[in-house]
């Protein structure tokens, strides 16, 4: 197997993508083929951010200006790159909790002080913990794994400012895709420890319970840390999105659970664990719809949607509303009318 690698930019011209497509692709196929996985240094990730770099030298050329969607191809790629390094990283993980939290609770924070609790609880239950790397609720619960001997994993992520990464991780992973980092997060993890947080907390809790929800990833347990926070949450989605809208299903309210205490979160964790199966169903076992098996990335095939036949007879829109404003100026100016 030949790997080979551009030293330099190749010129500018029309052909200049596919050079560095090719490019590409082979350190992909290196990168697959797992040869001297210990030894090499540079990571598809950098070489095609540097490849990344190199489009970008050529802006003033021609096909980029032809093409607007030139540099989509290497984003592809740095995308593709992206998920190869975070799989390499953690497939070996074994069994983990991903916890989630604000990065702004400071240290001498009660809940800072559970994070951390908790966390050693679950590296002495020899569970990994994953946090997105950065300070405060993450922090601790990187910090508590650590002191504890156990394997905390942060997955970082490359921000316009500055982030600091805090010094308690025995894995890093740094990301530049959010999607990719998520993604991570919920293949590599058994359960979900959701701590008081801002917006990306309440974005992760939301697209895992809709994951759960869709039956895209098998259920795990999904615990949160905090009463006095989340219960206003869980009182808004029973009486308004539920009882009010009916929205969502009495169901989903159960795929969560909540409680103040570090010692709980962790029992709840080790006794769902206890009834995993690790065991591979038999190849003559057909009683899993081909929908609701498992695909290689961790979540369910699912089927694909069809478009329905049936057509219902829709009221009429309001007077004018029939077609956009600006269809209606464009036919007015070619009649000669302001």
């Amino acid at each position: 197997m030949v790997a080979f690698y551009f030293t330099k930019p190749p010129e500018p011209d029309r052909y200049a993508t596919l050079y560095l497509t090719l490019q590409a692709t082979a350190l992909f196929t290196a990168r697959s083929a797992n040869v001297h996985r210990k030894k090499r240094r540079l990571s598809l990730y950098n070489q095609v951010g540097k490849a990344e770099n190199w489009m970008a030298a050529f802006n003033e050329h021609e096909f980029n200006h032809s093409d607007p969607t030139s540099r989509d191809m290497w984003r592809v790629f740095r995308i593709m790159a992206e998920f190869v390094e975070g799989f390499e990283q953690l497939s070996d993980l074994g069994r983990a909790v991903t916890i989630f939290g604000s990065a702004r609770t400071p240290r001498h924070d009660r809940l800072y002080k559970m994070a951390r609790e908790l966390a050693a609880l679950l590296a002495r239950k020899q569970f990994a913990v994953i946090t997105g790397g950065g300070p405060g609720i993450m922090e601790a619960a990187n910090s508590g794994a650590k002191d504890a001997g156990g394997v905390s994993v942060g997955l970082n992520i490359s921000l316009p400012h500055e982030q600091s990464a805090n010094p308690y991780q025995t894995i890093a992973v740094n990301h530049h895709y959010f999607f990719v980092r998520k993604t991570m997060f919920v293949k590599y993890s058994h359960a979900i420890v959701c701590f008081p947080g801002g917006y990306g907390t309440m974005d992760e809790f939301f697209e895992l319970i809709t994951l759960i929800q869709t039956m895209k990833i098998d259920p795990r347990p999904v615990v949160l840390i905090g009463k006095s926070y989340w219960t206003g949450l869980i009182r808004w989605l029973r009486r308004t999105m539920l009882e009010e809208y009916n929205n969502i299903s009495q169901e989903d309210l159960r795929i969560f659970r909540l409680t103040d205490d570090p010692h709980e979160a962790c029992e709840m964790i080790t006794q769902a664990e206890s009834g995993r199966c690790y065991y591979p169903l038999p190849n003559e076992f057909s009683g899993i719809a081909p929908g609701r098996q498992l695909s290689p990335e961790g979540t369910r095939f699912g089927v694909a949607p069809r478009v329905s036949a049936e057509t219902i007879a829709q009221p009429a829109l309001p007077d004018g509303a029939d077609r956009p404003k600006a269809s209606r100026q464009r036919k007015s100016r070619r009649r000669g009318q302001p």
